[in-house]
C-alpha cells in the first residue's frame, strides 16, 4: 500500500486556465548528441528537430548514467540520496529488497502528482522497476497501462513464446510481450512493439480528449538489440537493422503522434516533454561522465516559448516541480523535492535556471554549472576538473585538474561546497561495493536478469600472436582515467591503427554484454560466459 500523506491540490498562479494535457516522453539509451538538433550531422531527427521549433531545447540536460536510478529520479523529482536508488547494478547503492522504499509504490511519483489535478494517467512502453500483478503499475498512480513485460511481469500461467536470445528478456520488439491493464496481450512475430505502444498513447489521448491527461511515454527504442524497424514509406519491408534506423524510427513515432494530436485538436493543448534517460548505449552509458548524463530536453507545448535554444542548465529533478506548476498542483510538504521548475524559462521569464546541476552513479558524482565540469569517478578512482567556456557539447573542454590558477580553485572550492550539502553517496547497511567484473558475471544470471537487460554474449577470445602480458600492458595504457573499465570513448580514442569501423566491430565484440564498457577479463578475452 502506498504510504502518503494526503495533499491537497491548489491552483498556483501560472497554471492555466484548462489545465494542459501533458505527455513525458523518456527516450531509451539516447544521448543528446544523437539528433540532429543536437550537431548530429547523419541522423535524421525532423521530428524531434520540429518539436525543438516549436519549443525550447535545453543544450545542458542530465540525468543519471543507468536507467533505473534515472527512472526513479525522474518519477519521484529526488536525487538517489533522498529516494534511495543510487545506483542499478550494486546492491549496496540501491536499497534493500525487503524496504518498503524499494518498491516504487510506496514513493509519491509524478501520476500521483497530477491525480490529484484530476488528471487521467496512463504509462506506456518500458517499466523495469517493482511490483505484482494485480498492483502492477497502478500502485504508482496509474490508470491505464501497455508496458513490454518480462516473463515475472505476465500473468500466472503465461508464456510469451518469444524472447531476444537464448535465456534473454521477452522480446519488445518484434513479437512483442506486452501486458494491458493485467491482461496478457497476444502479438505476431510481424507486429513490431514501439508501434504498438505509440498506438496506444494516441488511443489515450483520443479517449480523454474531454479532460486532462498525463502519458509516461517511456520509449523502448532506442535501446539494443538494434533490430530492423518497419519502412514507414513502403509497408512490409523493413529499414536496416542499425542504431540509426533505430533513432530514425522513433523519430518517426513522434511524427505520427504529433499528428495524432493535431487531427485531434490536442497539439495546442498538450505539453510534450521528450528526454533521454541516460548516454548513448556503446557511447557514454554506465559512464560517470557528462557523455553518460547528457541526454536530450525539448519541451513544447500551451505557454512554452517557440525556437529557444537555452543555455540554462537542467537536470531530470526538475521536471516533477515543473509538472506541478503546470498543472496546478502543489507538491507535499512531507517529503523533499530536489528540482525547480522550468517554467520561469520556458514561459520566457527568466534566462537561466539554476547554479548547478547534478548526476549520480553509486558513489560517483557529475557536478556542473555553465561553465566548470567536476566527474568523480566511482570507488574513489579520482575525479576530473574541467574548464569548458561556453561549450556544452565536450568541445574545447580544457582540463585544469591540476591547475593552480586561482579562478580553477575559486571554482573547485564552491563545488566542494555544493558538495558538502549533500548526503555523501554511500553504500547502504554496511555492503561492501562489488567490483566492476563481478557486477558484469552476475548480470547474466536469472537472478539478475528479472530485472535487467539481457543475457551477456559469448566473451571474445584472446587474438593470436598477442601474450597475455602485452594485452595486460594494453588494458592499463587504454584504460585512461584509471577505473578499471575501457569506455568506448577510451578504446576508439587508443586504437593501433585509423580504422575507425573495424574498431567500433572489434569493441562491440569484446564488449560481451553490451553496456559499453570492457572489463580487464573481457579485453583479456579470459572471461567465461556467465552460466
Amino acid at each position: 500500500m502506498k504510504i502518503l500523506i494526503p495533499i491537497v491540490a491548489l491552483i498556483c498562479g501560472h497554471a492555466a486556465a484548462a489545465q494542459p494535457n501533458i505527455i513525458l516522453i523518456l527516450a531509451d539509451d539516447l544521448g543528446a548528441k544523437e539528433i540532429s538538433c543536437y550537431g548530429h550531422e547523419e541522423h535524421r531527427t525532423p521530428n524531434l528537430d520540429r518539436m525543438a521549433a516549436e519549443g525550447v531545447r535545453f543544450e545542458t540536460f542530465y540525468a543519471n548514467p543507468l536507467c533505473t536510478p534515472t527512472r526513479v529520479a525522474l518519477m519521484t523529482g529526488q536525487y538517489g540520496f533522498h529516494n534511495g536508488f543510487l545506483g542499478m547494478a550494486d546492491p549496496a547503492f540501491k536499497p534493500a529488497p525487503d524496504s518498503p522504499q524499494s518498491q516504487i509504490g510506496n514513493h509519491f511519483t509524478h501520476a500521483d502528482l497530477l491525480k490529484s489535478r484530476g488528471y487521467a494517467t496512463a504509462l506506456v512502453g518500458k517499466w523495469q522497476l517493482s511490483g505484482e500483478l494485480p498492483t502492477l503499475i497502478r500502485d504508482a498512480g496509474f490508470d491505464e497501462y501497455r508496458m513490454w513485460a518480462y516473463d515475472h511481469n505476465l500473468p500466472e500461467g503465461v508464456k510469451h513464446p518469444a524472447h531476444e536470445k537464448a535465456l534473454g528478456n521477452a522480446c519488445r520488439y518484434w513479437h512483442p510481450s506486452i501486458v494491458e491493464n493485467g491482461k496478457y496481450l497476444p502479438t505476431t512475430p510481424s507486429d513490431y512493439g514501439p508501434d504498438l505502444f505509440n498506438d496506444f498513447v494516441i488511443d489515450f489521448a483520443r479517449r480523454h480528449k474531454d479532460e486532462p491527461f498525463f502519458v509516461y511515454y517511456t520509449s523502448v527504442l532506442t535501446h539494443n538489440p538494434h533490430l530492423e524497424t518497419p519502412d514507414p514509406a513502403r509497408p512490409g519491408a523493413r529499414w536496416p537493422a542499425t542504431f540509426k534506423s533505430n533513432l530514425e524510427y522513433l523519430d518517426h513515432l513522434m511524427g505520427d503522434l504529433l499528428a495524432a494530436l493535431k487531427a485531434e485538436g490536442l497539439d495546442e493543448r498538450t505539453l510534450i516533454i521528450f528526454i533521454g534517460d541516460n548516454g548513448t548505449g556503446g557511447s557514454g552509458k554506465g559512464t560517470v561522465t557528462e557523455l553518460g548524463a547528457r541526454v536530450p530536453c525539448i519541451i513544447r507545448g500551451p505557454g512554452v516559448r517557440r525556437g529557444v535554444v537555452s543555455s540554462a542548465v537542467a537536470d531530470l529533478t526538475d521536471i516533477m516541480a515543473t509538472l506541478a506548476d503546470f498543472s496546478g498542483a502543489e507538491l507535499p510538504k512531507d517529503r523533499p523535492f530536489d528540482g525547480r521548475s522550468l517554467g520561469p524559462v520556458l514561459r520566457g521569464e527568466k534566462e537561466q535556471h539554476r547554479d548547478w546541476i547534478y548526476s549520480h552513479l553509486d558513489d560517483g558524482r557529475v557536478l556542473r554549472d555553465t561553465r566548470w565540469l567536476l566527474e568523480i569517478a566511482k570507488g574513489g578512482r579520482g575525479e576530473k576538473f574541467f574548464d569548458c567556456g561556453e561549450s556544452r557539447d565536450g568541445t574545447g573542454y580544457k582540463d585544469v585538474t591540476n591547475s593552480d590558477d586561482p579562478e580553477v580553485k575559486a571554482a573547485r572550492a564552491r563545488f566542494a561546497e555544493i558538495l558538502a550539502s549533500m548526503p555523501e553517496p554511500k553504500p547502504r547497511d554496511g555492503l561492501t561495493p562489488k567490483s566492476q567484473t563481478q557486477i558484469k558475471g552476475e548480470r547474466g544470471t536469472k537472478k539478475d536478469r528479472k530485472q535487467g537487460e539481457g543475457a551477456p554474449e559469448e566473451r571474445a577470445s584472446q587474438p593470436e600472436g598477442r601474450s597475455a602480458d602485452h594485452r595486460a600492458a594494453r588494458f592499463g595504457a587504454r584504460d585512461k582515467n584509471g577505473d578499471g573499465l575501457i569506455s568506448h570513448g577510451e578504446f576508439m580514442i587508443t586504437l593501433a591503427g585509423n580504422d575507425q569501423d573495424a574498431g567500433e566491430a572489434r569493441f562491440k565484440k569484446l564488449d560481451a554484454n553490451g553496456d559499453g564498457s570492457l572489463t580487464r577479463e573481457e579485453f583479456l578475452g579470459t572471461g567465461t560466459k556467465p552460466k
